[in-house]
């Protein structure tokens, strides 16, 4: 006896409580679950957040690829900080003006950032609550302010 799981009809709560504990053991849960980890977010754990465009900025690829990805600088409304956005499609940074609100989402990486596009995190959705791939598609146009 006392080799392995408690077992019987009394051994719930240690199974439960021992598997608590063994949770925080794994990376990834951990990294998910600590306060840490959410004060660091800029976005606070949301999925979208929104905020006015500081500047239109071009951000050089890592090698092996040359380019400049076009992104904004970003003035979060909820906590007043400042990230690099991207603008995807082609084209799609002459919908972005300056002072514009836009729509922020995760890129895709759960808070790391995607290909060759160094220390940007979040792509752009919406410019001034318009689609920006409705925009790019010619679908809608951006109102007038």
């Amino acid at each position: 006896m006392g080799v392995g799981k408690p077992r019987g009809i009394r051994a719930a709560r240690k199974l439960r409580n021992h598997r608590k504990k063994q949770k925080w053991n794994d990376k990834r849960y951990a990294r998910k679950h600590s306060y840490a980890a959410l004060k660091a977010d800029p976005l606070k754990g949301a999925s979208h957040a929104k905020g006015i465009v500081i500047e239109r900025i071009g951000i050089e690829a890592k090698q092996p690829n040359s380019a400049i990805r076009k992104s904004v600088r970003v003035q979060l409304i909820k906590n007043a900080k400042k990230i690099a956005a991207f603008v995807p499609n082609d084209g799609c940074l002459n919908f972005i003006e300056e002072n514009d609100e836009v729509l922020i989402s995760g890129f895709g990486r759960k808070g790391h950032s995607v290909g060759d596009i160094p220390g940007v995190r979040f792509k752009v959705v919406k410019v001034s609550g318009v689609a920006l791939i409705a925009l790019f598609r010619r679908k809608k146009e951006k109102p007038r302010t």
